[in-house]
């Protein structure tokens, strides 16, 4: 038996929305570009939900696979639904993910939160204006 699931393989060696996203309206990141493991997470947002999301990555395979199964499972949700997204959601779209790759999936939901957070600070600020 395979360490990797056949889904997990296909999303690392065949990622899906990878690349930058010319003019996001927002961006999010995990890690620092150049020094290490990151992942950004670009988005825009139509209506109240995720019209285009797309990423760039640095990191295992595992990290890169978790970074496009992130993009498929926000593309067409609204916010609301995307703040209810977790980790098992991704380890379950992967098929698996390996014990010792747990942290993984948190950390493609982090560039998620980052993401989340800003659009929360613009409704509000929106709100207040």
């Amino acid at each position: 038996m395979s360490r990797f699931s056949d889904t997990l393989m296909d999303h690392f060696q065949s990622p899906r929305n990878s690349g930058r996203l010319e003019d996001p309206d927002f961006v999010g990141l995990a890690g620092v570009p150049g020094q290490g493991r990151y992942l950004v997470l670009y988005v825009r947002v139509s209506e109240r939900s995720i019209s285009h999301a797309r990423f760039e990555c640095h990191g295992c395979g595992v990290t890169i696979a978790c970074g496009s199964v992130l993009t498929e499972l926000i593309l067409g949700r609204t916010i609301e639904e995307c703040t209810e997204i977790t980790a098992g959601d991704l380890v379950e779209a992967l098929d698996g993910v390996p014990p010792d790759r747990g942290d993984c999936p948190e950390f493609a939901l982090h560039a998620l939160g980052h993401v989340l957070g800003q659009i929360e600070s613009t409704t509000k600020t929106t709100i207040s204006e």
